[in-house]
Formats: C-alpha cells, sequence, structure tokens
C-alpha cells in the first residue's frame, strides 16, 4: 500500500484498444492475420441484443461506435467483421500485466479494465530519468502489439487524467497543469459529466473555481466515487488515493473447508499435502517452501512455515516436515478454513530410479538437512556459501543451510580441507625462489620431494592494514606421498616486516 505523500510519483499506463489488439496479435500467431483496412469489432451481450464492445481504427473510420448496437453498426458499414469479445481472457490478461508492469515500480495494480497504475515513487533513476522511463513503458508494450498512452504525476488522479486527455508521455509536477483539461479527466460518469456541462463546467479549473459549499450542496447524494468534489481532491492531492498492489496468486494450493469449527488439522493435513503433490507433479514442479495456515472463526489466522534444502513434492516427506510443529497452534474458539501453499517452487523433474538399486545420497542429505531444520530451527543448520574474496580463509562463509546460494564450487589446484588457524613451520633449509626443502612441522622432520607453485595472492587493501604481506603458496608432496598446501607470508626486503614466515594452510586429500 502506498498514500500521497511528499515526493511521490504514479505513473498510469492507458490501453484504449486492448480486447481488439489482443485478438489482432492472437490471429497472427495462428497465420489468420486480417487486413488493417477491414473493419473489425468485438462485440457483447448487452440489455438490448450485441453491442460493440471493441472495434479497431478501420471501423472506427467508418463511423462505428463503442457500445453502439451491432445490428444498427452493421447497417451502417455491411463489410464490418464482428467477432465475439473475450471478456474473462481480456481481465486475466490486463492482471498478468500487472505484475509484469512492477518491473518499473514495486507497487501496481489495476485501473478499470482499460488501464494500470504503478507508483515509481523512487524508480525512475533506474531508467534515466522520468521521460526515458515512460518511452520505456510505451517501448516494451509496443514491442507486445499493445497501443499505450502514459503520464506520470503526484497523483493517481492527475496520471489517469493525462495519460488519457493530455499530451502525449505527459509529466506533471504542478498540479494546476490539470485546470485545462476536461472534466471528464475526474473519472466521472456519463451522467454526472452530462450535468457538469449543463452547468457551465467544462474544465477542471472552472470546477476548482466554485464554491466548495456549492458544489458540496449539489452534489452531497452522490457516490463517492463519482462526486466530482471528491474525484478533484484525489486529483490535486488533497485526499489520499493509495494504490492497493495485490500479490500474486500463489502457483499451487490446497485447502480444506469444514462445516464446523476443529482446533486440530492433523486429520486434514495428509489430505493437503497429497492433493499439493499431485498439482506439483502434473507440472514438473517441486517446493521450497511451503505455508500451512488455518483461518479461526474470529477472524484471526496463524501460519507455519517449513522449507527443504532441494525441490521436493513427496508428500510423506512434506508431511514429516511439519511434526510437532502443529501441537504450538493456537486455535482460539476453532477454525474452519485450513489452506496449504506451495510459496517457492522450482523446476523437478520426475527421476529415474537406478537399476542397481543405488540409494540417492544427495536426496537423502537434503531430506536429513530438511528434519533437522524442521526440529531445531532455520539457524542452527548451517552450510558453506561463497563469499567474495580471494583470500581462502575468506573465500567461504556459513549461511542458513536453506538458501539456496550455490554451494562453492571445489578447485583442483586448492584442498578441500583447510584449517581454521595456519600452522607456521620451522623452516630447516629453503630451495632458492621455492618452497622449504626441509623443515618441522607438528614435531616432525619433513622433506619435500615435489612441489608446484608459486601462486601468488596479494592482500586486500581495502580490508586489510597498510602492514599486510602478500603469500606465495605452494603444493607439495613429501616423502610419503602427503600433499600440503603451503605459503610464505612476504618477501625478504618487502618493508613490511621482518624475515618472510612459512605456514601449513591445508591438506590435500
Amino acid at each position: 500500500m502506498s498514500g500521497v505523500g511528499k515526493g511521490r510519483r504514479i505513473a498510469c499506463i492507458f490501453l484504449p484498444s486492448l480486447p481488439t489488439e489482443r485478438w489482432r496479435n492472437h490471429q497472427l500467431r495462428m497465420g489468420e492475420a486480417v487486413s488493417d483496412d477491414t473493419p473489425v469489432v468485438l462485440w457483447a451481450e448487452g440489455s438490448h441484443g450485441p453491442v460493440v464492445h471493441d472495434l479497431n481504427r478501420a471501423a472506427r473510420m467508418a463511423g462505428v461506435r463503442r457500445g453502439a448496437r451491432l445490428a444498427d453498426m452493421r447497417a451502417l458499414c455491411p463489410v464490418l467483421q464482428a467477432v465475439p469479445a473475450e471478456l474473462q481472457g481480456d481481465s486475466a490478461a490486463l492482471v498478468r500485466l500487472m505484475f509484469w508492469a512492477r518491473r518499473w515500480g514495486p507497487f501496481s495494480a489495476t485501473d478499470g479494465n482499460d488501464g494500470l497504475v504503478v507508483d515509481t515513487t523512487g524508480t525512475a533513476h533506474l531508467f534515466g530519468g522520468e521521460d526515458a522511463l515512460l518511452a520505456d513503458m510505451q517501448a516494451r508494450l509496443a514491442r507486445a502489439g499493445l497501443t499505450a498512452r502514459v503520464a506520470l504525476a503526484p497523483t493517481w488522479g492527475a496520471a489517469w487524467g493525462l495519460s488519457r486527455y493530455g499530451a502525449e508521455r505527459s509529466v506533471c509536477h504542478d498540479l494546476a497543469d490539470l485546470h485545462p483539461l476536461p472534466v471528464a479527466a475526474l473519472r466521472l460518469s456519463d451522467d454526472t459529466l452530462l450535468l457538469l456541462r449543463r452547468l457551465g463546467l467544462r474544465r477542471i479549473g472552472d470546477l476548482a473555481a466554485m464554491p466548495r459549499l456549492t458544489l458540496m450542496r449539489r452534489f452531497a447524494r452522490a457516490p463517492i466515487r463519482d462526486n466530482p468534489l471528491t474525484r478533484l481532491d484525489q486529483a490535486m492531492g488533497q485526499l489520499a488515493e493509495p494504490v492497493a498492489a495485490p500479490d500474486p496468486p500463489p502457483d499451487f494450493m490446497a485447502e480444506a473447508r469444514l462445516a464446523e469449527p476443529v482446533f486440530d488439522p492433523t486429520d486434514w493435513l495428509p489430505g493437503l499435502v497429497d492433493e499439493l503433490a499431485r498439482k506439483m507433479a502434473e507440472q514438473d514442479r517441486g517446493c521450497r517452501r511451503l505455508c500451512l495456515s488455518v483461518f479461526r472463526v474470529d477472524g484471526e489466522r496463524r501460519d507455519i512455515r517449513v522449507a527443504t534444502a532441494a525441490p521436493s513434492r513427496e508428500a510423506a516427506h512434506l508431511l514429516r516436515l511439519f511434526a510437532g510443529r502443529l501441537d504450538h497452534l493456537d486455535p482460539g474458539y476453532g477454525f474452519d478454513l485450513i489452506r496449504l501453499l506451495a510459496e517457492t517452487t522450482e523446476p523437478l523433474a520426475t527421476a529415474q530410479v537406478s537399476l542397481e538399486g543405488n540409494a540417492d545420497t544427495a536426496l537423502h542429505l537434503s531430506r536429513l538437512i530438511d528434519r533437522l531444520v524442521a526440529r531445531f530451527g532455520p539457524d542452527a543448520i548451517v552450510r558453506p556459501v561463497p563469499m567474495e574474496s580471494h583470500i581462502p580463509e575468506r573465500s567461504e562463509g556459513r549461511a542458513e543451510a536453506m538458501r539456496t546460494d550455490p554451494p562453492p564450487a571445489p578447485r583442483p589446484d586448492r584442498p578441500i580441507r583447510l584449517f581454521d588457524r595456519p600452522e607456521e613451520v620451522r623452516v630447516l633449509y629453503a630451495l632458492p625462489d621455492g618452497p622449504p626443502a626441509l623443515f618441522i612441522w607438528r614435531r616432525q622432520q619433513i622433506s619435500v620431494a615435489r612441489h608446484a607453485g608459486p601462486e601468488r595472492i596479494a592482500p586486500e587493501w581495502w580490508r586489510d592494514g597498510a602492514g599486510a604481506r602478500l603469500r606465495d603458496y605452494y603444493r607439495i608432496e613429501d616423502a610419503t606421498g602427503r600433499r600440503l598446501w603451503l605459503y610464505r607470508e612476504g618477501l625478504e626486503g618487502d618493508g613490511r616486516g621482518g624475515l618472510p614466515r612459512w605456514f601449513i594452510h591445508g591438506v590435500f586429500a
């Protein structure tokens, strides 16, 4: 939700021919394109028979009017091609566009049946400014085969009026710019507009100049959404008009509506999990996060969320994640609706069981992680994640086991096992420009049989102090075949300390 505030910027997108352009795009995809010179209308049922719901430019040039009876328009234009309108399809397409439009701002909503509204407060600089933002809107919609008129203003009402009655790609900073627009830009019904014209009020400026008391008396019984004074205050920023941005509908959901309130959802949970797993299997999806919601009779809702380390749709495994979690559920006076949502899903193809019957180790590990997290909490189980650093001990961190970051990719030239703290060795004899030929580590005298390197790693100047020294790493092998990762810290005469020091940092498998 967003309301009127200082610096608020609202964009309105007007799609004047969405039904016709959707039909035309469908015809193009099917290879049955109709010439632009052919007058075409989409008709819908009216109170006295079919009426014109939408039309193309050729029909408009032939005198066809939106809302007129189809029979009358056919008499006016005998070559008129009439196609049934898909009202539900148009509505669903507008909703999809609403979520798609959130590329320009975090809050968006449908605006009637022919437009969208987007709260772009603080986002215009990401597109190069407000003019570039509106141009990007029009260009992207044009590539989708849709004609759009766009405008941006401090209020929803102002942006709506400018997108339909203002200049192309209007950007409004001063709401006084609305005064020259017709009163139709205030989102009023035809009856109210007719009354205003009879009163001599044709422009918004004319309406704004009228005494408020006179308008209040004249339209005291008018509905709020059709009251000229209310609409004027919304457009001029005197009255808040929030943008209610709905959440996208869940892809997978199962619910149980109960005839009588109950206090424990345990008996219904297996059926809900089975239904959800079946729906995900039909689309080759697996869930990463589940939410069980119970709706109490007193209007409250309680949620229980579980997560998986890998995509899963095995009903028995998902059901096991809720074990022990329902005991802490407060039922109040009971609940009459149980809903299970797959909040996050990922592709999951059907797996082929091996002929040898070998167990899937990765799958069993992910299920073990799921059960541990469900029992001990997400903060108790961690896993390695890659970090932005070329210093070995800083290139890996720890995070919650349920995070979706890819695990660090092992490097063949580095050991899998690193010591928490590099262990210093005492050098007895060193090769020129190479590793020690003989050194003592953990009270053992080790002779180097082979070596490879060095790999030089410089200090991170933005994190380390001025005295930090570079490292030269070597892969060495002793006489017994043991392989170690050893490095020299610093160079002789580098001015950052005394003689170089040697450390063992890891052991190769």
